[in-house]
């Protein structure tokens, strides 16, 4: 498995050199695979402590089993978990009936404003992958964010020969993101390898099973007799059907998810 030590290897290269370069940073766990994988590579870069905060995003639109998965991991695992909610919105019941665009943007995006505000974060370990959706290949590893949260795609600092640039202003961020160079088979590949825990919602019952998980309004399952790890690492060597394409938001305008990255959605 020479290969996934050396995305683990680059990966944890990064992760140290956020810790190191950013005075407080943090880590974005949505509890799907991918953030389950970062997690972990948090968790060997310092040796069986993860030293910053863990943050999830509740919505209050997750499935439930996504809720007992988090509480489940984050005591098992020890870290020290931040829950941030857009309050006031879920007081007033919005939610993807006002919108899938503006429901990511309310209960997500702005949900994570008013986290990194109170705590002051200068930069958020996410887990997103180039080969995930076409806006995210534009990304770097350490991209920054404005003091609106905005990305500017088009205007990104260079990065040659594993050097990153960490500048951050007041009021703004960098998004690191460690697992960018990875493909989704090689994250499934990963969790076998390091006997990761994934959601019984990733392995098929009764023909279906979720490929992505998201909010339990706008994430729809796939057909698939995948029920084991194994069985899912080989039926994405051979399939066609793209990752994202049970989660509503990606499907509804063709820029939509570009829309959401530039104000800074995950």
């Amino acid at each position: 498995m020479s290969e996934l030590n050396d995305l683990e290897n680059r990966s944890i290269y990064i992760i140290r050199e956020a810790y190191a370069e950013f005075k407080n940073p943090a880590v974005l766990w949505s509890t799907g695979k991918d953030s389950t994988a970062v997690l972990w590579l948090c968790h060997k870069a310092f040796f069986g402590k993860i030293p910053f905060p863990v943050i999830h995003i509740d919505t209050s639109y997750k499935f439930k089993a996504m809720y007992e998965f988090r509480d489940r991991v984050a005591k098992e695992w020890g870290f020290n978990l931040i829950v941030a909610q857009n309050k006031e919105a879920v007081a007033r019941g919005f939610g993807p009936k006002d919108g899938k665009f503006e429901c990511c943007t309310t209960m997500k995006t702005d949900a994570l404003k008013e986290c990194l505000d109170a705590n002051q974060f200068d930069a958020l370990i996410l887990a997103i992958r180039r080969d995930e959706h076409g806006i995210r290949a534009k990304e770097r590893y350490f991209s920054p964010r404005d003091e609106q949260f905005k990305w500017d795609y088009k205007n990104q600092p260079l990065e040659m020969w594993d050097q990153y640039q960490s500048i951050t202003d007041a009021r703004t961020h960098t998004r690191v993101h460690p697992i960018l160079h990875w493909r989704e088979l090689d994250v499934w590949e990963y969790m076998k390898q390091e006997n990761l825990p994934a959601h019984p919602m990733y392995f098929a019952k009764d023909g279906k099973r979720y490929r992505s998980l998201g909010c339990e309004p706008c994430t729809n399952t796939i057909d698939s007799d995948a029920s084991t790890t194994d069985e899912i690492i080989a039926e994405l060597k051979v399939t066609r059907i793209a990752e994202r394409s049970g989660r509503a938001q990606d499907k509804e305008k063709a820029f939509t998810m570009q829309k959401l990255r530039a104000l800074g959605y995950m």
